[in-house]
């Protein structure tokens, strides 16, 4: 009932926006609850979508299509020419859920219980695609570093842009070879062994509709955040890049942050470090090799090539904290907090940049 309730702040902005020519701010914030909402409908027709085709299948289902809302807002935020708050955006998603929602669920699943555990096999598979993550993101920058001053090689943007390229194919191509070893290969190895939930089951045709609806609106929601984003930071005196860091990353990401501490609380951390660290992943091994090659298609092309090295540095550092914690198969609560901590320093950090 709370979720069909929520539907109410979908039309809000596009209300504001079309219909009484509200301020920049207003449709932001508006926008970005609807994005939210919007975001956890698609979650939820996901995990639904997983009980007609199984728990391997449902899987990869909820992980790529929660990312939707995520890719749209990214795409529209790009094609108002603001590359730099896309890279805020994989880099707020990436902490986000790594540290803010795996320290969260942490947290509330160890309040009452001495420990959690979880299959190392699983968190070990994470832990080094995330080392990965850190590798890919990290080389690009390199380049760039490597071209301008050391080498001072000629025509250094269009070889970024090149290696951007290369490197999203690649990134793209070992996601699809990590979907294959943990879903057919080996996929007694890394089953979870935590069933769902078979009650309030779906039709297959409600699940297809919510999310082409789902995805249909948030599409709409994203352009109206993305027209109004440079208006609006400049209103909170917020630098564009924090706001991509922390708003917009919170906003794609929440739906996984409450799916996370609610199934935290129901002491499934195989699946919570499944949603955490597998969103984190998803993004940077999906998401953003997709929103490079589809940035050549709508002239706005972008590079993975971070500027900022606090990104990289949020980024790396979050990585290998993530790696320590879920190294050992089982956490606690004050292992939360520390994770919820670093995120904010490191919010902090983004907010006085």
């Amino acid at each position: 009932m709370l979720r069909l309730a929520l539907l109410a702040l979908v039309p809000v902005a596009p209300v504001l926006h079309y219909g009484l020519g509200a301020t920049p701010i207003w449709v932001f914030v508006t926008g970005a609850v609807g994005v939210g909402v919007l975001a956890d409908w698609i979650r939820a027709a996901t995990e639904q979508l997983a009980k007609h085709t199984g728990s391997a299948v449902g899987g990869l289902l909820s992980v790529s299509l929660g990312s939707v809302a995520e890719l749209l807002l990214a795409l529209f935020v790009l094609a108002q020419g603001q590359a730099d708050v896309v890279h805020a955006q994989i880099t707020g998603s990436i902490i986000g859920t790594s540290l803010l929602g795996l320290g969260l669920a942490i947290v509330v699943g160890g309040a009452t219980r001495e420990r959690q555990t979880f299959k190392r096999e699983r968190a070990g598979l994470l832990s080094s695609l995330l080392i990965l993550v850190v590798i890919a993101l990290l080389l690009p920058a390199v380049f760039d570093f490597t071209a301008r001053r050391v080498t001072h090689s000629g025509d250094v943007g269009v070889s970024e842009e090149w290696l951007s390229l290369a490197v999203s194919g690649v990134l793209l191509v070992l996601y699809c070879a990590n979907l294959a070893y943990t879903l057919v290969t080996h996929r007694d190895v890394f089953a979870s062994g935590e069933e769902p939930d078979a009650g309030d089951a779906w039709g297959l045709w409600r699940c297809m509709a919510v999310l082409a609806l789902a995805t249909v609106a948030a599409a709409l929601e994203s352009e109206l955040i993305s027209g109004s984003l440079v208006e609006a930071a400049r209103t909170l005196r917020l630098s564009p890049t924090f706001v991509g860091v922390i708003v917009l990353a919170l906003v794609g990401t929440i739906a996984d942050l409450f799916s996370a501490v609610w199934f935290a609380r129901q002491d499934r951390m195989g699946l919570v470090m499944s949603i955490c660290i597998g969103s984190a992943i998803q993004m940077a091994l999906v998401v953003a090799p997709l929103l490079v090659i589809l940035s050549w298609l709508i002239g706005t092309p972008m590079t993975l090539v971070f500027k900022d090295p606090l990104d990289l540095f949020a980024i790396a550092g979050g990585a290998f904290i993530v790696n320590a914690i879920a190294g050992d198969g089982e956490t606690t609560w004050f292992e939360g907090v520390l994770l919820i901590g670093v995120y904010v320093v490191l919010g902090v950090a983004f907010f006085f940049v």
